[in-house]
């Protein structure tokens, strides 16, 4: 049951992700030239927090591996599987576990599907009280609370809830079998 309704969750964000992006595309005009930034002014979401613009992000978050598409698309894709496989094989039970491998893998694809689609990732979101922070995406926030989520999920809760046991009833240090 907890696996299909983070499942729902993350379609829904990704679903979100994909819708927001292509709003910002029709309502504000593509970067020229060498920019990768509109040309249109920035609007106002929330007074002081955040402001709407559009930026084509060529790499990784703050722009890292700017111009490696393929090693950016084949990294996902790794990351993306191997989280696939946790839920799968049911490696993570525990529903902060879960949630956090959903949101990864959510945002994981959200990102992909502009990489592979458009050659960049969409960014839309400016923190206005941090200029100098990067301009982001829906995928990006989901990629970073499903991070902070899954870490304290496997600080706190691993260990008691989803570590697996030996078949003497001891366990494993690595939780294999």
């Amino acid at each position: 049951m907890i696996y299909g309704v983070f499942a729902l969750l993350g379609l829904a964000l990704l679903a979100a992700d994909q819708w927001v992006k292509a709003w910002t595309v029709a309502h504000f005009a593509a970067p020229v030239g060498a920019s990768v930034v509109t040309a249109d002014p920035p609007r106002e979401l929330l007074r002081g927090v955040v402001e709407l613009t559009r930026v084509h992000n060529y790499g990784a978050a703050w722009s890292s591996f700017s111009g490696s598409r393929l090693f950016l698309l084949a990294l996902t894709a790794a990351i993306s599987a191997a989280v696939l496989i946790l839920l799968v094989r049911r490696v993570v039970r525990h529903g902060l576990g879960v949630c956090a491998c959903c949101l990864i893998l959510a945002g994981g694809l959200g990102n992909f599907l502009d990489r592979a689609r458009l050659g960049y990732v969409v960014d839309m979101l400016h923190l206005t009280f941090w200029p100098s922070y990067p301009t982001f995406n829906v995928a990006d926030m989901a990629i970073v609370v499903g991070a902070l989520l899954g870490a304290v999920y496997y600080l706190f809760l691993y260990e008691k809830y989803d570590k697996k046991e030996r078949s003497n009833g001891k366990t494993d240090a690595h939780g294999d079998n």
